[in-house]
């Protein structure tokens, strides 16, 4: 039976923030479902729960940052990897659309899920035709 194994593409632009854990950085692959009344982001980011993960917001740029700490079980040696442990950085740039005041996130079971309502005259609208 012959295995695959997929790493993570390593993130560039983490390498230019000043690092302070010994540990690789990944970029979360990131899903992106929009309807008309907001956008989701799902981020597969295995290992990350509520308490290590940060989400900024500043200026038009949304920030996704997520630690992980992974400990090897006590009196045992890596013998075999085929999953990389590392944290996780990824950045978007966001337009004028978003309703920054009601931007949502939870993360469950690895995945982020973030909620970027569009603002009121962003939304799509019915408008309604009448006979003269």
């Amino acid at each position: 039976m012959a295995t695959t194994t997929v790493d993570l593409p390593e993130s560039k632009t983490a390498a230019r923030v000043e690092r302070t854990r010994p540990t690789r950085t990944y970029t979360p692959r990131v899903d992106i479902y929009e309807t008309n009344d907001e956008t989701i982001l799902l981020a597969d980011m295995p290992g990350v729960d509520e308490n290590s993960v940060d989400i900024t917001l500043d200026k038009n740029i949304l920030t996704i940052e997520g630690r992980v700490n992974f400990e090897r079980p006590a009196g045992y040696d890596l013998a075999y990897r085929e999953y990389g442990v590392g944290d996780y950085y990824r950045t978007f740039a966001l337009s004028d659309v978003v309703d920054r005041a009601r931007i949502e996130a939870t993360v469950k079971n690895g995945v982020l899920r973030l909620s970027l309502p569009k603002a009121e005259a962003a939304r799509t609208r019915k408008i309604a035709v009448r006979a003269e």
